[in-house]
């Protein structure tokens, strides 16, 4: 089995691959996530997609260059250090939800504006405008918990950006294994 994860960690394709779809998935389901079922994202939520897009780009850029053992693991260390970055980020959202702190963050109650209605229906991009530059929601409340473990949307996205982190880490140093210069 540890050979067998050490393999996956060494390979390139597996990692990069993985990022660039994991970070795909999550932005899809949090445009999902307001667009489906009505969740209006603060502030912090927009601020913490940004390193999901830094991540798919980064992951296909590596899959470019996954044959340039200095560039993939330069890439895979500028992936694991984006992803901690935003698993700081919503650690923060995490302590302004749960009220151990109070948000130094502002902007978290500007309106959607005029979607378009039937009559004149609005563009994909004037929606997907809207969707990323203009969060409705109050950074302090939480807007969907985790029927089960009562977990919320930010605390989801600190254990993944971490894991993201962690694996980042062990690639770079099971590819130091693996290539020796």
């Amino acid at each position: 089995m540890i050979g067998y994860i050490r393999k996956i960690l060494g390979c390139p394709l597996a990692v990069f691959g993985g990022i660039a779809g994991i970070s795909v998935f999550a932005l899809a389901a949090a445009l999902y996530s307001e667009v489906a079922l009505g969740l209006e994202p603060c502030q912090l939520c927009i601020y913490q997609r940004i390193p999901f897009v830094i991540g798919a780009v980064l992951g296909i850029v590596g899959l470019a260059v996954r044959k340039k053992p200095a560039l993939v693991k330069v890439l895979t260390g500028l992936i694991g250090l984006n992803f901690l970055a935003n698993s700081a980020i919503a650690a923060y959202h995490t302590g302004v939800e749960q009220k151990w702190w109070a948000s130094k963050v502002e902007g978290c109650s500007v309106n959607f504006g005029d979607l378009g209605n039937a009559d004149a229906p609005a563009s994909t991009q004037s929606i997907l405008e809207n969707i990323m530059s203009a969060p409705t929601g109050n950074c302090a409340e939480i807007p969907w918990q985790d029927p089960i473990f009562g977990l919320s949307m930010a605390n989801y996205n600190v254990l993944l950006c971490f894991g993201i982190f962690a694996v980042c880490v062990a690639s770079v140093i099971v590819r130091s294994k693996l290539v020796k210069p």
